[in-house]
């Protein structure tokens, strides 16, 4: 009987101790728990981009989400989303197992997502789950904005010429809170030369525009249109805009006027002369005359150079060539403008009447140039009359300049002389008899 206290106290003692052990283990286990929950609270999302920064109605982009642990433990992370009724990710799979975010380190998470609209600015939430600790929760800002990139022609000339080269510029407008990239403005027209054939752009900052300069040299009218390709994000977009090439007489323009025509014969070639003068606005520099083909240039004057013509002045000119078809001699006029820019136009000469006279064709003028203002309609500018001239002091046809009085002194000179004669008959008459 003695035994039965021993055996109370040991079972006591064993009870007391499984207690101490539980009472410890539970302490332990709080404490890690309670570290895990703190190491977690230490990582935080540090920034969330996008791609674009503002999307279109269900347009396609990225979002990415990156995280910094700035305690001292690494902490497991899975489960990464964003939540939103309009942004729905596509690459939910692509984070099957936990990370972990070491300390003082960051974790970025990319998601491909599609937006929808209506327009306006949401706030989706982005969680993550921590080991043992919860979640991570943050929410940020997104613009959903079907607003175009505008694109005008905002510079033209005063009128087209059949193959004159005109200066055009558009103006690429981004009226968008995000910028735009990979900018290509691709003109596109039937029978219109355009330089350069594509310009690009790296990029277009929100809110701005930039001008983009074009050189246009158009053979027939026609809609000259500009396409607008450019990136919102990976997602490639398209705005165009035409402008009507109609061909027309820039009043600004210098116009050279040909007129009194004359030819002449010396062996086996021909020399043209007449008279030019700019009747617009603006000055001819550098202005040459010569022939075209079939006629060449040759001797003397193969090309003769008139030099700087201002509005309203005048100058003669000379150019020595052969032909065999004098029905139509192509007189070519080249000149600059004050940017430098070259013009010609090509005036068609009739020269079918005998050396020493000439005229010019109706309606088979042509014209080419090449600058920045409009050229003569077709048909000839004012004061390009056909005329002749002749190398004959007596001859019955009419000539041109002073070769046109020619017969008008001459009978002046007979008249006079028979006058004097007559008056001076009875003196004359008394010489002659004394002799």
């Amino acid at each position: 009987m003695k035994k039965i206290p021993g055996l109370f106290s040991i079972l006591l003692l064993l009870l007391l101790a499984a207690t101490v052990s539980a009472a410890t283990s539970t302490s332990t286990s709080d404490s890690a728990s309670s570290a895990s929950t703190d190491a977690a609270g230490l990582v935080t999302v540090s920034s969330v981009t996008m791609d674009p920064y503002v999307f279109y109605p269900f347009e396609e982009g990225t979002i990415t989400v990156t995280l910094t642990n700035s305690g001292t433990s690494s902490v497991g992370l899975s489960d990464p989303d964003i939540l939103s009724g309009n942004v729905h990710v596509m690459n939910k799979n692509s984070w099957s197992t936990t990370s972990f975010i070491g300390p003082g380190s960051n974790l970025s998470y990319s998601f491909l997502v599609k937006v929808d609209p209506p327009d306006g600015t949401y706030f989706p939430l982005f969680t993550v789950a921590a080991q043992n600790a919860g979640s991570i929760h943050h929410p940020f800002m997104i613009k959903v904005d079907a607003t175009e990139i505008k694109a005008v022609v905002s510079e033209t000339p005063d009128a087209f010429s059949p193959s004159a080269q005109e200066t055009v510029n558009v103006t690429v407008i981004n009226p968008r809170a995000g910028e735009i990239k990979n900018i290509q403005i691709i003109p596109v027209g039937k029978g219109i030369a355009v330089t350069p054939s594509t310009k690009y752009l790296s990029s277009l900052d929100a809110q701005s525009s930039v001008d983009v300069s074009f050189s246009v040299t158009a053979e027939e009218e026609s809609d000259l249109t500009f396409q607008v390709i450019y990136d919102n994000g990976d997602t490639q977009h398209t705005t165009n805009v035409v402008l009507p090439i109609k061909f027309g007489t820039d009043k600004s323009a210098a116009v050279p006027t040909v007129n009194n025509i004359a030819l002449t014969l010396s062996g086996s070639s021909y020399d043209v002369t007449g008279d030019i003068t700019n009747t617009g606005i603006s000055d001819a520099n550098g202005l040459v005359v010569t022939v075209g083909s079939p006629a060449k240039g040759t001797g003397t004057y193969p090309e003769y150079a008139v030099g700087s013509l201002a509005a309203d002045d005048s100058s003669s000119f000379e150019v020595t060539f052969t032909c065999t078809d004098l029905s139509s001699v192509p007189l070519v006029i080249s000149w600059k403008d004050e940017d430098g820019d070259d013009y010609r136009i090509t005036r068609i000469l009739d020269l079918r009447t005998s050396p020493g006279s000439a005229g010019i064709s109706s309606g088979n003028s042509s014209s080419s140039a090449a600058g920045s203002s409009g050229m003569i309609p077709q048909g000839g500018p004012p004061g390009m009359g056909t005329r002749t001239g002749s190398s004959s002091l007596f001859s019955g046809s009419r000539g041109t300049g002073i070769s046109a009085f020619y017969p008008v002194i001459a009978g002046g000179i007979i008249l006079v002389v028979g006058i004097v004669l007559w008056t001076k008959r009875k003196w004359l008459s008394a010489k002659l008899k004394k002799q």
